[in-house]
């Protein structure tokens, strides 16, 4: 069946040097690339491509494919037609649970395990085959993200903006190539919301991981991004 709907992409950068200057020696190389995607069988994406160690944002209106996107990144969802390529690699040739610990989702609910921050930790890493972080090590990820909460608490007893935080700790410190965040500040306020943020992508950058963000807020947005991917609508 063809692909019906067509989106187009609006990138807004920063200016060039200011973008060489947050992505060094990496910011030509490109991670992901998209071509001629459609998914569903309605939604066409444009050709795009996010470079090594970039901050992309995504924006748009709702039901313009944005999450749809991320999860195609992942594989999580299989695609009409059209390539998703990592590193070069179509992802159709790389192992499914590789894949997802390179490309890492991070969605606005969530999963944790009804243990304690310590075990979730233990029965994530458990899942990879791997030994879990330090106890140091999760203690500074957690008060990174604005969840300093104490390693024996309980994961059932956080709110839906603790449990978002305590996740996105889990998720840096499995250190994947990508890092994708779909709306990981939806049940936090503005500021709450900039501060972790703000660590989490300078975080990102230091250690040259790639980061696509999907956020409704154009106050973030204009803050943290390198570069701002809009994906609209046409009839």
């Amino acid at each position: 069946m063809p692909c019906l709907g067509i989106f187009v992409v609006l990138a807004k950068w920063k200016a060039y040097n200011e973008v060489k200057l947050l992505l060094g020696d990496v910011a030509m190389e490109v991670k992901i690339a998209i071509k001629e995607l459609c998914l569903y069988s309605s939604i066409r994406y444009p050709d795009i491509e996010i470079n090594a160690g970039e901050i992309v944002f995504l924006s748009g209106p709702s039901g313009c494919g944005k999450s749809s996107l991320l999860r195609a990144c992942n594989g999580t969802l299989t695609p009409t037609r059209g390539q998703i390529y990592l590193d070069g690699t179509d992802i159709v040739s790389i192992n499914p649970v590789q894949l997802r610990r390179r490309v890492l989702l991070a969605g606005q609910n969530p999963y944790l395990f009804r243990s304690s921050i310590r075990g979730n930790f233990s029965q994530f890493f458990s899942y990879r085959d791997e030994t879990a972080p330090t106890d140091e090590v999760m203690t500074e990820l957690l008060t990174l993200c604005q969840a300093p909460f104490p390693l024996d608490g309980p994961c059932d007893s956080l709110s839906g903006g603790e449990r978002q935080r305590v996740f996105l700790a889990l998720a840096l410190s499995m250190a994947p190539d990508v890092l994708l965040l779909d709306e990981p500040h939806s049940a936090m306020d503005s500021a709450l919301a900039d501060t972790v943020l703000s660590n989490l992508l300078t975080y990102a950058r230091q250690r040259g991981m790639t980061v696509i963000v999907i956020s409704h807020d154009e106050a973030l947005r204009d803050k943290h991004a390198d570069r701002i991917i809009r994906l609209e609508g046409k009839p």
